[in-house]
């Protein structure tokens, strides 16, 4: 009797020791901890980017990879639907032809602050992503865009040039 009831407390306690840290770790993910909320109005507050973003793409990655990817895929397609429209899917180019999206203000206030009704977290506002890491995330975003959508311009602007030059002559 007394193996099996050690037995009973090993198992007790290894339960606790897995709920324990599974609280811990979802406190870190969602920045309900005292830490994390203590920091969140001197990190938001202290640098205010705007215009286009000049972050690094590469260290984006893991960023992406560990908090973006639940919603967003890896591959940035999205679809996921948590509260009301779906995540946007970076690789079709009609999401990249929605005039919001145009500017790297709109992608630095969803990461920043947050998006309630589609169930964006604030990642910037809680902490958990630093301004220069949400400047990194906005140029990691630009790299999932369809290369069609970039090169759709030049070639309008070339077939534009020579039809001027002709009806000028």
């Amino acid at each position: 009797m007394s193996g099996s009831t050690r037995v009973r407390m090993v198992a007790f306690a290894l339960i606790a020791l897995a709920t324990v840290t599974a609280l811990i770790a979802f406190a870190a993910t969602t920045g309900t901890t005292t830490t994390t909320a203590a920091k969140a109005p001197a990190t938001t507050g202290s640098t205010v980017a705007t215009g286009p973003s000049k972050g690094n793409a590469a260290a984006a990655k893991p960023i992406f990879t560990s908090k973006c990817i639940v919603c967003h895929k890896a591959d940035g397609t999205g679809g996921v639907k948590l509260t009301g429209n779906p995540t946007p899917n970076w690789k079709d180019p009609k999401t990249w032809a929605d005039p919001k999206r145009a500017k790297d203000d709109y992608f630095r206030d969803c990461i920043t602050n947050g998006k309630t009704p589609s169930g964006m977290v604030a990642w910037g506002k809680t902490g958990q992503i630093k301004p220069a890491d949400i400047e990194n995330l906005i140029a990691y975003i630009h790299t999932l865009a369809p290369p069609k959508a970039s090169s759709k311009t030049p070639a309008k602007a070339s077939t534009t040039t020579p039809a001027k030059t002709s009806a000028t002559k």
